[in-house]
Parts: structure tokens; sequence; C-alpha cells
């Protein structure tokens, strides 16, 4: 053995080949600090070995490295500027040593290599990689960029734009997109990644293969025209201002930081890297979003914890078609989870059906499966005007109309209909689940399980225990909702239980503006341009549903009377009596109508002014500060102690839930006032519109 640090090893192996092997203590690997002063200690030894012929990196885990330690960012974004920038030249230096070896290096590379596992392997000569590689820089996914090399090795080994969409998108490919655009040499089965490896190093050792040429463009500025560059980089620019906007820094900086590096060589290249980076760890967008990330971990963590002792539901059945319906039943059965879907009704049925044949066409078009997948997928729903089937499932998930009576009368029917042990759930957004599970004979095996809609792109499940739901029932729905690829948070029955708790104060602030008589389009495009919402209060009202707004308002005042009760006729009311329902019949807030897509695509509609003139006063224009304080002070006095509550069961999912309901910002500012002199200073400004926070907060 040549060197043996905590987290990897150097040996010999034969014809003077060394192999450093990525092994930490622990499942996986991660490029921590720790990690890469013990790449340079292995360094400094090989540097010395006269008769070093070829080097192999390769991992003892089931991924090669995961990325860095995302736990040591929020300590290392507080460092000073200079003592991070010295930092990240260290750690570059390690990685010019690697690739500045005097001999031909390979990486042998499975599973995942993201971040600087991604960055690792670009300073080697060669990648071979396994058919489960997924790889790629998702840096600035967390408000960065990448920091060891990524930004000046990818663009000249790939080419300056398959380099920008990665990049600046934060993506990580599989093996055949990998090797289709030059990031691995190859991919083979993983019981041969080894020998195989070993194999192109031992040709690039016998000049077979110039190791040398294939090293030197990382070295050198990136080889582009001056045409080319001002095209690419033109274009990337483009598509980062329209997708990220103002509210994501990385990508744009990381994309000027690559042109700026263009004509540069690899040393000098690197400080620009260095000069962009640091900056952007010390912003509020970079500590928002590995906060997310680190509670996405947690949130994970716990569901995995949860369902340890369990075993996933194998058969599934949803009561209740259309939309909603067709869309659990489409994800269970695309995940691997047989399901039976139930109505009384054929044209709801064929609703479901279509809904889900609708989305695995999707995929169908998009070249992500055949037809033979999309015939076994769609084979595994089974539609059904009767309970036949039912005496199989592990698990019934009602989504029939948001009425209690009526979702009494079908969980009741349905109890009698499955095995004793078969878990019921209830997807409902506002009726509490104890209330329920009161028609039961087994409440014990009943909770809530609150789906959002569109069901196949909304990640987050609430699932919500009763005053008598067991631990095992919680564990078997979290352990569904995991297999269908959601992220399940608990949260105890109370109002709204934790997502609209939280998003009724915001629309609550929304329709006392509107009062007061701001315009509702001014209101929208202060929270979308200005604060980062991918769409404003209006609009996000019109894709909920007006109506399904309008019962879930009234819920929520009954719960929290002392927060949430109004005594005045709102916009909601408005549109609600008029039966503008929002996009579901195709007047809201705006008229709808079908693009050439399918698509629903607002317009302009006079009479909705009409309609709100009387609920609010005279017209007057509102400061962008006045517009996001009165609409994210409530949400953010809501949000604040709930951790701290019986309500809520997971500390570190709080701003994790929030952050994944459709319609939120997916950037953190972190800059609203929350308490002490800065709340008093909103309050006394803007009076009585800012709700009081709660008590003790």
């Amino acid at each position: 053995m040549l060197y043996k640090g905590d987290t990897l090893y150097l040996d010999w192996l034969e014809d003077g080949i060394a192999e450093l092997v990525f092994d930490a203590p622990g499942s996986v690997n991660k490029l921590d600090t720790a990690t890469v002063a013990s790449l340079g200690h292995a360094l400094d030894v090989l540097e010395k070995q006269s008769d070093l012929k070829g080097l192999l990196l390769r991992s003892e885990k089931a991924a090669f490295i995961v990325g860095a330690d995302i736990t040591e960012f929020l300590s290392l974004f507080l460092v000073p500027e200079e003592q991070l920038s010295q930092w990240l030249h260290f750690a570059n230096s390690v990685f010019n040593r690697l690739e500045d070896l005097p001999v031909p290096t390979i990486s042998a590379v499975n599973g995942y290599a993201l971040g600087g596992g991604c960055e690792c392997v670009l300073a080697t000569d060669y990648r071979l990689a396994t058919p489960d590689l997924r790889i790629g820089l998702p840096e600035t996914k967390l408000g960065i960029m990448p920091g060891f090399g990524g930004s000046v090795r990818l663009p000249r080994l790939l080419g300056a734009d398959s380099a920008l969409e990665i990049i600046a998108a934060g993506k990580d490919v599989g093996a055949d997109q990998a090797l289709k655009i030059g990031l691995v040499d190859g991919v083979v089965a993983a019981e041969k990644l080894r020998d195989g490896a070993l194999a192109i190093l031992r040709q690039a050792m016998n000049g077979d293969l110039d190791w040398k040429a294939k090293r030197q463009p990382k070295l050198e500025p990136l080889k582009l025209s001056k045409i080319e560059a001002a095209m690419s980089f033109t274009i990337a620019k483009g598509m980062v201002a329209q997708t990220a906007g103002k509210h994501y820094p990385a990508p744009i900086t990381a994309v000027k930081t690559i042109e700026a590096a263009a004509r540069l060589g690899r040393e000098e290249a690197l400080v620009l890297e260095n000069k962009s980076f640091v900056p952007l760890a010390h912003t509020n967008e970079a500590r928002a979003l590995v906060g997310i990330f680190l509670n996405d971990q947690y949130v994970k963590a716990k569901a995995k914890k949860l369902t340890k002792d369990v075993e996933t539901p194998k058969h599934a059945a949803v009561l209740g078609a259309g939309i909603m319906g067709g869309g659990i039943a489409y994800q269970s059965a695309w995940k691997g989870v047989p399901v039976v879907m139930k109505d009384i009704s054929d044209k709801s049925l064929t609703l479901g059906m279509t809904e889900a044949a609708k989305l695995l066409n999707k995929q169908l078009e998009r070249g992500k499966i055949d037809g033979l997948k999309l015939a076994g997928v769609i084979s595994t729903i089974q539609p059904t005007l009767e309970y036949s089937g039912f005496d199989r499932v592990d698990v019934v998930v009602e989504a029939v109309v948001e009425n209690p009576k009526v979702k009494k009368a079908v969980l009741a029917e349905t109890e009698t209909k499955v095995r004793p042990d078969t878990v019921l759930a209830s997807n409902t957004s506002t009726i509490p689940i104890s209330e329920l599970a009161s028609v039961l004979q087994r409440p014990e095996n009943f909770c809530g399980m609150h789906f959002f809609n569109p069901v196949h792109r909304m990640p987050l499940v609430e699932v919500i225990r009763g005053e008598k739901t067991s631990d095992n029932t919680i564990a078997k729905v979290v352990a569904w909702a995991s297999k269908m690829g959601k992220t399940p948070i608990v949260v105890n029955d109370c109002p709204g239980f934790f997502v609209n708790r939280v998003l009724f104060p915001y629309f609550a602030g929304f329709s006392q503006l509107l009062r007061d008589g701001a315009d509702f389009r001014k209101v929208d495009k202060v929270m979308e341009k200005q604060f980062g919402w991918p769409m404003g209060p209006a609009y996000l009202l019109d894709v909920v549903g007006i109506d399904t707004a309008h019962h879930a308002q009234a819920v929520m005042a009954a719960g929290f009377p002392q927060r949430m009760q109004k005594d005045y006729r709102d916009a909601i009311d408005a549109l609600f009596d008029a039966n503008r329902f929002g996009q579901k019949n195709g007047l809201g807030f705006w008229r709808y109508k079908d693009d050439s897509k399918g698509k629903p695509k607002k317009e302009e509609d006079a009479a909705v002014d009409s309609l709100l003139a009387d609920v609010s006063q005279s017209k007057r224009d509102f400061s962008d500060e006045e517009i996001i304080a009165r609409m994210m002070i409530p949400m953010v006095n809501e949000v604040v102690p709930l951790p701290g509550r019986r309500h809520y069961r997971q500390p570190g999912g709080s701003g994790y839930g929030a952050g994944i309901r459709p319609g939120l910002p997916s950037v953190p500012r972190r800059r609203i006032p929350l308490a002490g002199h800065h709340r008093q200073r909103e309050v006394s400004r803007y009076g009585t519109a800012i709700p009081a926070p709660w008590p003790a907060v």
C-alpha cells in the first residue's frame, strides 16, 4: 500500500500502474475538505514514484462520488472571501496536479459522479462508465457554480454549447448521453468496469492511444471562433435570462465566467472561476438553496427511517377517476405499483384512463419510453365500476369530490370491501382527517394523503395523521408516496394541514390589496418579476380553482378565526358568485383558451374589472415594496412558528414543504423581515393590512 487516508487509499497493481480508490466510511463517497486534502497527500506520494506508468481512479462504493459534502457548505460560506478563495485555490492545485501527472490517467466511473465528483474525473485523461451513470454539475441549483475547475475543463472537453447547457441548468446526464457528447469515452457493464479501464490505460501506456493529445485541449483556450463564441454565449445568456431571471445570479454568472475565460489557458481561467465563485457563495440565494437541499435530504432520510420496517405496497387502488384520480393512478403505475381505479361513472373512468394515456403518450413523444413500455404501464391500471380487485390491494386513496358527506360514505363503504390490514387514505386539502375517520370501524388504518395538481409534476405529498392513525399506517403511506417518486411530509391533523395553512395568509394579503384598490395584474407582475414566484397570486388562484380556494378559505377562517377570519366580501367571493372558477371552466381573473399544444393560455377579460369594482376601493398605485411586504409577511408569520407547534412533525421540512408547493418561489429570498424591529417597522408603515404574528413568536 502506497498511501492510506480516511476516505481513499493508493496501491500498486502491476506494470507500473497505481490504483487510487475512493472508499469513505459510510455508504457513499463525498468530495469533502478532508478528501481533497487526502487526495493531495496521495499525489505527494505518486509524484515521487519514478516507475509510475499509469493511474486508475475508481470507487469501492455503489456510486463513484456523489458530490461535495453539502453540510460543509454553510460553514464555508461564512468564512471571509479571502479565506474561501485560498481554499479553492488549494483544491484546484490538487486537481491540476492530478491532471499534470506525467503518465496517462483514467477514471472508472460507476453510479453518480456529480459536482466535485464530476470535476475530479474531468481532471483525468479518460473516463469509462457503467450504464447506471449520472454525471453532471448541479452547482447552479445550489446558487453557486463549479469551483473545482468544472467551468474550465467541461467546455474545453465538450465544446461550449453542451457544457453551457449542463452548467447553466445544473444538469446531470446518463451514460448514453454522456458518451454521445464526449463526457465519457466508453460504457461497459459494471462487472467489466475495472478490467475495461485497465485495458484502456495500457493502450495509452503502450502508445496505442495518444493520451497527451487527449489532455492538451483542457490546458488551452477554448477552440471557438469569434462568431461561434458570440452565437454560443448570446444564446446561452438569453436562455438563462428567460428561465432563471434575475432571481438566480448563479447561472448567468457561470455563463459570463466561461465566456470571459474562453480566450485564456487553464491557469488564468481557473483564476476567473475562483473570482466568480466566491461572491456567489456569500449570496442569500446560495444560503437559501443550500438550506432547501439539506432540508430535502432531511425529509428523505425521515421518510426512509419511517419505512424501514414496513413493506412497500405492491397493489394500490384509487377511488374517483377524473383528472386527479387518473393522475394518481398514472403515477403509481408508472413507478411500478399496479392500481385499480374505481368510479361510479363510465364517463369519469374514461376521463381517468384518458389522463393516464395522455401522460404516457407525452413520455413516448419525448423518446423516454417505447410503445411496449407504454402498453405495459397502461395495462397495470384496472378501471372498474365495482370493487373487483379491492381484496388484494394494500392501500386505497380516495380522490372523490371535496365534500365530507360524500367522502365519508365512500370511505365507509370501501372499508367493507378490503382486507382488515388494508390502509385507507383521503386525498383532501381541507377536511379534517379525524372527522372523516369517525365513520370507520378501523380508524387506525386511515390517514390523509394530499396530492397536488398536476400529480405527475408536483413532488410534494402531505401525509396527515388523524387522532387515531397508527404509526404503521403512516409508514405504509409514506412508503407508497416514496415509491411513486414523491417527497412525503408528515403533519398532524389541523385546518389546512401545512401547505394551505401557510398559503392562505398569502392569499389574504392579496385580497386585502385588491380591496384597497390594487390592480391584480400589477400584483401578479411584481410577485413574478420582482420577487420570483413562477405564478402571481391571481394566476395561481385560477390554477388552483376559485371554487376550491373559496371553500378552503372558509375552512381556514373557521379553524383560525383570530388570524384568518375576514369581515368583508373579497375578490374570491365575487368571482365565485359569478361562476368564474379559473382554468377549470375557462373564466377566472383571466379568460383561458387552449393554445396549439392544448395548454390553457390566459387572456385579458374586461368583465372581471367590473366584478372586482364591487369589492374594491378606487384604483390606486402601490409600490413594489409595499406589495411584496403585504403579500409575504402574513405567510412568513404563519410559517415561522410551525416547526415548534404540535401540528407539524418534521422541523427540517417546513421550508422545503412550502418551497415545493406549486406556484411558490423556487429561490427563497430570505430577505423578508420576520420579527423584531424589522417586523414592527413594516406594521407601522402598512398598519393593519399586515395581520399580527402568532403569540410568543
